[in-house]
Order: structure tokens, then C-alpha cells, then sequence
């Protein structure tokens, strides 16, 4: 008999652009993506830079991932409106790996995170994100806002303090014993530019509220620096051109340099002694843990945009299609320069909100952060770090979702709330891959009990029972209720095993019983072994079909007069009945077979 086989049907890719092509693209549709990407485009030019600094890398970098990244992402991508780049949940993640390996570590690892998603969008791993508990992702997302808010004040208050270090505790350190080398210029321009990005949304004009502050912040710092110069004060207001330098193409520079992505080989660039990166064996396993890191916080971040995205729109997303996207983007963005990229919440909404109706808005975002590149590298040059550590300030802010988290606080189930402190509390201090296995392990051990509390036995009385009224004292039926797992199967099955010798013969109704793992096998097992050593008979009722094939293949199978399996209560009875007759005709010495 020849078998069929199955083919294997690999994941689409490109589903979003396909799914707005096939619902019909005209150019009025792309007059909408170009406004909208212009729109998000300049939204993008700072938060790369500040995201890209605040990571431990030049600025430019973070502009090469919304260019490289942005638009691959878009490009093959499962979501229709999804905005892609860099984010601030991965702040806490890639500052320590810059610390620890460099830049081409950084790179090195973002592309290992690219192959790792996907190999979860092929495998169609994309639902199962679905299944990470939300107060772990409050928690960890408002840990994280805490770690970015920190790692501004230096910046935003002016601070010397040196080279940061990848751990929490000891950067609040530095940073208090810090302030007594507080800048009040820097100071200043830090606030006037919070407030203008504050206050400017209640003007409800077009333009987004970080582009204004960040313009308004460099005139000020414009103005205060050439002030500083007359009086011959060193103490000027640091910006960007100040601070970083870059070379390329035999060219040198302050700023950002104003040249398109070019091919770099990540594993030639700076490690964390400044020198080329060493590739080899032992540098690719050591930078293994935080590559899965960074792909499942990826995977996690750009799916939970989709899903928003589908509320806004009344679309749907292929998450298998979307994992493939983002980890082509991360796959080839580090070839240009480009630091980790996932789906940015913020940004998506700003797209749909501009009236974006397919992904060549966000292909658009990436050509306007180009043109900003290579056209306005010595204008970007002026923005005042005191300003960029503003802007993180109110991302920090929007992240950490403080809102939801006191009302998670105040309404939750005691356990939920656990969840969400411990992931909270190890994020700031340790790091977000710990908060989400920790985290995820505690919501797997609270969902399992509160699971095993659902399933229970009770014991049936069968005097005045409609179906099995009338049976004989000898003959007890018990009720299980609940899915049989190792967290509920011995505690369920446990009252089975009886003490009263009065007791020959057990019914078991199972109808309510969806389903059974192998520690439940074992314990049925136990439990028929034990009847069997009692002389007890045991009758289990309605099983599922997969459950029956189950204790097949374990080796549980029908023994007559001892053990059998029934469809309803009423067979159940007929043959208990049938057994009580059996077993008194052999006390008595009567053979059944004369019956």
C-alpha cells in the first residue's frame, strides 16, 4: 500500500506588500505612502541617532539601520504598516554587548539574531510568541524604560563620568558621585528642549514634536556655544560634531559622515579595544546567548506591532512571513553598518495615522532617512547631546507604559503582580534575557497550579443517580474533571486508591477530561497496578480517542474481569453489574460459565 506524502509548504515572504497589492494599489494610494513616509521619515532621522548613541555606537549607525533595515524589512516583510529600525527595547540588551565586544561584536550578533529569526518564521514559530504572558512584557518594557531614562543623565545633566559599564548598580554609582561636575548650560538646553517637545503637541501642528525639539535645541545650542567662544569659556555645549569622528574612504570627519551605507565586514571592525575584531569559534559561542536574546526580543517586539498595527487597520499580519522579514533586515543591515532592527510601535502608529496604505510608506522612510544622510550630515552634526538624551527621556517615558503597570499593580492577581516586579526588578539589575526566563518560568508555574486547582475528583453517590442508580454497594464511581497533567495527575487520581475492602469494582468518568500527559500515563499505571493488587476492578468512561490511543501505546490495554474502557455511564453499569455477578458467583462456588 504506498503512503501519500506530504509536502512541506515553506512560509511566503513579502505577504504584506502582496496582501496591498492584491487589494488593489493606485497612485492615489501612493501619493498617501509618500506623505506618510516623509512623515515618519523625519520622525526616524532623530530617534536613530539618539537610540544609536544611547547604545554605545556613532550616530550614523543607527541611521544605516532605518535605511538598510527599514526597507528589506518592508520589503519581505509579513505586516502591511509595520515601521522598521531601531528601538529603544533593545537599549539593554546592545549597550552591554558594545561594551563587552565592540562594535563588530554588536554587528556580529545582530546577524546571528537574523538567522535565528528566520529560522523561527520558517519552522512557523510565529504564534507561539503569542503565548509570552503580558506582565512579563510590562515588566521587562518598564525595566527596560528605567535602564534608557538612567543613561541619559549623564548627557542631559552634563556630567563627567566616564565610560559607562554594562551594570545598573555600579552606573547609578558613577552617575551620583558625578554630580558635583554638573554643567548648567548643558542642563538648560536639556530642558528647554524637554519642554518644547512637551508642550508642542498641543499645538496640533503636522510637524512631529522630536523634530522641532531637537531644531530648537540646536539653535540654542548654536547660540550658547558662540556666546561661550567670545567669553573664551571652555565649557561648551556638547554636540554631536563634538563629540564623535568618524573616517571612511580614506576620509576623515567630526559628525556623521555624509556618505550612503557602504559595505563593511562586521567582523573587521573595532572590537572593544579599539583594535579589528578577531572573528573565531569561541567569539561566535560567546556571543550565541545574546543573539537568541536579541532574535526573541525582536520577535516579540515586531509581532506585538503587528497586532497593533491589525487593531488600527482591520488587517491581519503573517507572523511567520514578518519573523522572515526581520531577520532578512538583520541579516544584511550589519553588512552596511546597521545595528539590531525590529518593528518600532511608536513609528507604525505615526504611519497609520498619515495615512499609509501598504509598505512603500516605510521604503519611502528609509529613502528620506537617506537623503537626510547625504544632504544634511553637517546640520545633524549641531544637535546637542543634551537634547537627544531630552527625546530618550519621553521615550523612556512612552515606554514604560506607567499607567498600566499601577493599574496592573492595583487590579491584578497577587501572582501576576509577582511576575511583573521580579521582571521589573531583574531587568534593571541584571539584564532582560534573566527578567523574561525568570519571568516566564514563574507564569508557567502559576499558570500550572492554578490549572491543577481546576482539576479535581469527586465521588458520585449512585442511590437516586438517573443513569446509574441501583448499583450494588461493592461497585464506587468517582468523577474527574480537568485536563490530567504532571501538575494535577497524582493529586487527581490519588483518592482512587481506596481503603474500604467492601469496594470491588471502580467506575471512572472521564468524559471531562481533555486531555492526558505521560506523567497522568504513569500514574494510571500506578493506580491499576494497585487496584489490580487489591482485587479491585476498574471501569474507566468516557476517554477521548487520542487518550485511548495513548494508554495503547503504553502498554494499558483491556484485562477481562479487571480492567476495560466504556463509552457511557449506563455500558459502565452493565458491566459492573456483570462483574459483582461474576465475583459472587465465584464465592459461592457457582462458575460463571454455568451462568
Amino acid at each position: 500500500m504506498s503512503r501519500r506524502r506530504r509536502s512541506v509548504e515553506l512560509p511566503s515572504i513579502s505577504t504584506g506588500l502582496r496582501a496591498a497589492w492584491h487589494d488593489g494599489y493606485g497612485l492615489a494610494d501612493l501619493r498617501k505612502d509618500v506623505m506618510a513616509g516623509l512623515t515618519i521619515g523625519t520622525v526616524a532621522v532623530p530617534l536613530s541617532m539618539a537610540l544609536a548613541i544611547a547604545t554605545g555606537v556613532p550616530p550614523q549607525h543607527g541611521l544605516y539601520t532605518a535605511i538598510v533595515a527599514g526597507a528589506i524589512i518592508a520589503l519581505t516583510g509579513g505586516s502591511r504598516f509595520n515601521v522598521s529600525g531601531p528601538t529603544a527595547a533593545f537599549v539593554v540588551i546592545l549597550f552591554p554587548i558594545v561594551q563587552q565586544y565592540g562594535l563588530g561584536g554588536l554587528l556580529i550578533a545582530s546577524m546571528m539574531a537574523g538567522m535565528i529569526l528566520v529560522t523561527l518564521g520558517v519552522t512557523r514559530m510565529g504564534r507561539l510568541i503569542q503565548f509570552v504572558p503580558y506582565p512579563v512584557v510590562l515588566g521587562f518594557t518598564a525595566g527596560i524604560a528605567v535602564v534608557i531614562a538612567v543613561l541619559q543623565i549623564p548627557d542631559f545633566f552634563g556630567l563627567e563620568t566616564g565610560s559607562l559599564t554594562e551594570h545598573f548598580v555600579e552606573n547609578v554609582w558613577v552617575i551620583v558621585t558625578s554630580f558635583p561636575t554638573l554643567q548648567p548650560l548643558e542642563l538648560g538646553v536639556g530642558v528647554f528642549t524637554l519642554l518644547v517637545m512637551l508642550v508642542w503637541p498641543r499645538f496640533h501642528l503636522p510637524i512631529p514634536a522630536p523634530l522641532v525639539g531637537l531644531v530648537v535645541g540646536a539653535i540654542a545650542a548654536y547660540f550658547v556655544n558662540q556666546w561661550l567662544s567670545g567669553q573664551e569659556s571652555s565649557a561648551a555645549v556638547e554636540t554631536i560634531a563634538s563629540r564623535f569622528t568618524w573616517e571612511a574612504n580614506g576620509e576623515t570627519g567630526i559628525g556623521i559622515p555624509p556618505i550612503p551605507p557602504t559595505f563593511m565586514a562586521p567582523w573587521l571592525l573595532p572590537g572593544p579595544d579599539g583594535e579589528p575584531l578577531q572573528l573565531s569559534f569561541d567569539l561566535i559561542r560567546a556571543l550565541l546567548g545574546p543573539a537568541f536574546a536579541i532574535a526573541i526580543l525582536g520577535a516579540i517586539e515586531s509581532l506585538l506591532c503587528a497586532v497593533v498595527a491589525d487593531g488600527l487597520t482591520k488587517t491581519k499580519h503573517d507572523p511567520n512571513a514578518e519573523l522572515i522579514g526581520q531577520g532578512l533586515g538583520n541579516m544584511a543591515a550589519p553588512l552596511f553598518g546597521g545595528i539590531t532592527a525590529t518593528a518600532a510601535i511608536a513609528r507604525t502608529a505615526t504611519n497609520i495615522r498619515s495615512g499609509a496604505r501598504s509598505p512603500i510608506a516605510a521604503v519611502i522612510h528609509a529613502l528620506v532617512v537617506l537623503l537626510a544622510v547625504i544632504a544634511l550630515a553637517g546640520l545633524l552634526g549641531m544637535v546637542p547631546m543634551a537634547a537627544l538624551a531630552a527625546l530618550l527621556f519621553i521615550i523612556a517615558w512612552n515606554m514604560s507604559e506607567a499607567r498600566h503597570v499601577l493599574h496592573t499593580l492595583r487590579s491584578a492577581p497577587p501572582g501576576d503582580v509577582a511576575i511583573l516586579v521580579t521582571c521589573f526588578g531583574l531587568t534593571v539589575i541584571f539584564d532582560m534575557v534573566l527578567a523574561v526566563a525568570v519571568g516566564i518560568g514563574l507564569a508557567a508555574a502559576l499558570f500550572i497550579r492554578r490549572m491543577a486547582s481546576l482539576t479535581q475528583t469527586d465521588h458520585v453517590e449512585t442511590k437516586n443517580h438517573p443513569t446509574i442508580g441501583g448499583l450494588p454497594a461493592e461497585v464506587a464511581v468517582y468523577d474527574v474533571n480537568g485536563p490530567l497533567f504532571f501538575g494535577a495527575a497524582e493529586k487527581a487520581l490519588s483518592s482512587l486508591h481506596l481503603a474500604d475492602p467492601k469496594v470491588k469494582t471502580i467506575i471512572v468518568d472521564m468524559h471531562d477530561v481533555p486531555s492526558m500527559d505521560g506523567t497522568a500515563i504513569v500514574a494510571v499505571q500506578s493506580l491499576i497496578a494497585e487496584m489490580t493488587r487489591q482485587g479491585v476492578g476498574l471501569i474507566l468512561v468516557g476517554l477521548q480517542p487520542r487518550i485511548i490511543t495513548k494508554l495503547r501505546r503504553a502498554g494499558v490495554r483491556k484485562v477481562a474481569g479487571s480492567l476495560t474502557h466504556c463509552r457511557n455511564l449506563t455500558q459502565a453499569g452493565m458491566v459492573a453489574l456483570r462483574w459483582h455477578k461474576e465475583l459472587s458467583d465465584q464465592k459461592s462456588g457457582v462458575g460463571a460459565e454455568d451462568h
